[in-house]
């Protein structure tokens, strides 16, 4: 197992690979008016591409015109302090060939929202991830959470 500088496990691109659908939901960077953009979107594995369904005009599909975006999934356990993250970077181009949508829309990609009807693939570049499985020897042992924002609070 290697591990980074910070004591984090080092993924290798096929753990990277097989961890990605794991979850319905990632992120994908890209640039939007010269500024960087996250958006947070279902998707689904072709072999190595990430597959996303998004609308005819959208700022990310006008952005995913050849170009260089990263995509993020991940996975944590706050009460374990354990988790799993996975970043790719690579291509994105919007799917304009008839067989290629043809073959996209048999894939198990269902739109979350209405009006996703083009298909963006992003071709695998590179793919890294860092897992945390426990706390490391002599880190501080948990404190009891704060409140979050959306818990009410006792204040008597």
């Amino acid at each position: 197992m290697k591990l980074d500088s910070a004591g984090l496990q080092v993924l290798t691109h096929e753990e990277c690979m097989r961890l990605l659908p794991a979850r319905p939901i990632g992120r994908i960077v890209f640039t939007d008016r010269a500024l960087p953009a996250v958006q947070p979107v279902n998707f689904c594995l072709d072999g190595q591409d990430i597959v996303i369904r998004a609308a005819a005009g959208s700022k990310l599909a006008a952005a995913s015109r050849c170009s260089v975006v990263a995509f993020e999934v991940d996975d944590f356990d706050a009460d374990a302090r354990s988790g799993w993250s996975v970043t790719v970077v690579g291509y994105a181009r919007v799917a304009d060939d008839p067989e290629e949508i043809a073959r996209l829309e048999r894939l198990p990609l269902t739109p979350w929202a209405p009006g996703r009807d083009h298909f963006i693939v992003v071709t695998t570049v590179e793919a890294t991830g860092r897992r945390v499985q426990q706390p490391f020897a002599g880190a501080p042992s948990p404190v009891e959470k704060a409140p979050s924002a959306h818990q009410e609070v006792n204040r008597s």
